[in-house]
């Protein structure tokens, strides 16, 4: 099978939804190819214009990975991360009978990795409940993902995942304020992706390639990512 890459990642756009506790995004334009022509710039039979946007938006906007800093004062941010934590061997687990609102469970886990064919050993674990699919760009893609229960994540963890991800924005549920699954994951040192999307494309893939690597934000909480898999022999 020829490779094949799959984009899992939200398009950012202007006033997109966020995060229950988190401002959207302002993206306007800057300077257009209209308003540059006053610059002069090129020669009069080829001029040169350009467009340049402004982007305002917190460090987890859209598809974004978490850095331990989110979480801990002590957390190293995201420019300090170690490079390769972001991509690796992943599998995607099948996980669409799980309802909004719902609890992934160690149960849930276990019957999705028998039936991937991959056995989790030190894999990025991807969470397909078809959540994104259900939801957005509506208000309840903000109030309705499921909660990744402390006992699958220290399934995870005892497997060698250091990484996991999920579709919406948080891996807790959010009509609630305890946060559990963040503070076990700064407990174990790990964390995740949120809003990723497409993730359907990779159920029964088997072992895939996947990538979400941030950008080099000095300090950073996160960073927004061009989340991909890479399906098939590279």
């Amino acid at each position: 099978m020829a490779p094949r890459v799959v984009d899992l990642s939200l398009t950012i756009e202007d006033n997109m939804p966020a995060h229950k506790l988190f401002q959207r995004p302002v993206i306007t334009t800057h300077m257009s190819h209209e308003s540059s022509k006053a610059l002069g710039l090129g020669v009069a039979s080829d001029a040169m214009t350009f467009q340049t946007n402004f982007i305002a938006m917190l460090d987890h906007v859209g598809t974004h990975v978490d850095a331990f800093r989110h979480v801990s004062p002590a957390g190293a941010p995201v420019n300090e991360m170690p490079l390769e934590m972001f991509m690796g061997p992943a599998v995607c687990f099948d996980l669409r009978h799980i309802p909004d609102l719902g609890e992934i469970a160690v149960d849930d886990m276990e019957a999705a990795e028998a039936k991937s064919g991959v056995k989790v050993d030190g894999h990025i674990v991807l969470l397909c409940t078809g959540f994104h699919k259900r939801n957005y760009p509506s208000l309840d893609s903000v109030w309705k993902n499921p909660l990744l229960t402390v006992e699958a994540t220290r399934w995870l963890h005892e497997r060698g995942s250091r990484m996991h991800g999920v579709e919406g924005p948080s891996t807790d549920r959010p009509t609630d304020n305890i946060f559990a699954q963040h503070r076990l994951c700064r407990e174990l040192g790990i964390s995740h992706w949120e809003w990723l999307v497409n993730l359907e494309e990779l159920i029964g893939a088997g072992e895939v390639q996947f990538f979400g690597v941030p950008l080099k934000f000095k300090g950073g909480s996160g960073s927004p990512v061009r989340a991909f898999a890479i399906l098939g022999n590279s």
